[in-house]
């Protein structure tokens, strides 16, 4: 679980330096209504609806950036595209993974309490109630 975290910090760092160096934050990019909307003033050859990318902006996104190929010690220029295109997707498969080992975690939990390991520091219904707590708010 501590690899895995080192690991999403490692990418969100990544993304974070590609957005920098794009200028661009995860709002700043106009959305596609926006551009149509823009767009629409101009010609009426243009398209419409521009395709934008929230992380590349108006940045070049075939420009060559230098990437550390997983699990080597081997750097590539791979188009900046799709460097933060696999960061991106890594991202969102590392948090599944942190969600899977957290509840995997939280039942090894319940069952030591249930059995009474933590019992003499920790009462099973403290830990009950700290395993069933969840971090989002619940909408009604």
């Amino acid at each position: 679980m501590v690899e895995n975290d080192r690991e999403r910090n490692a990418n969100r760092e990544a993304l974070t330096a590609l957005r920098k160096k794009a200028k661009t934050t995860k709002t700043s990019v106009p959305s596609p209504f926006d551009s149509m909307m823009k767009d629409t003033h101009g010609s009426s050859a243009k398209a419409l609806v521009q395709e934008v990318c929230s992380t590349c902006g108006s940045h070049d996104s075939s420009e060559p950036t230098w990437m550390m190929l997983p699990g080597t010690d081997l750097f590539a220029a791979v188009p900046f595209h799709a460097v933060h295109t696999m960061l991106e997707k890594d991202e969102k498969r590392m948090e599944f993974e942190s969600k899977k080992l957290q509840s995997l975690l939280k039942e090894k939990t319940l069952l030591l309490s249930e059995l009474g390991a933590l019992a003499d520091s920790v009462p099973p219904s403290v830990i009950r109630s700290l395993i069933t707590l969840k971090d989002k708010p619940s909408v009604q």
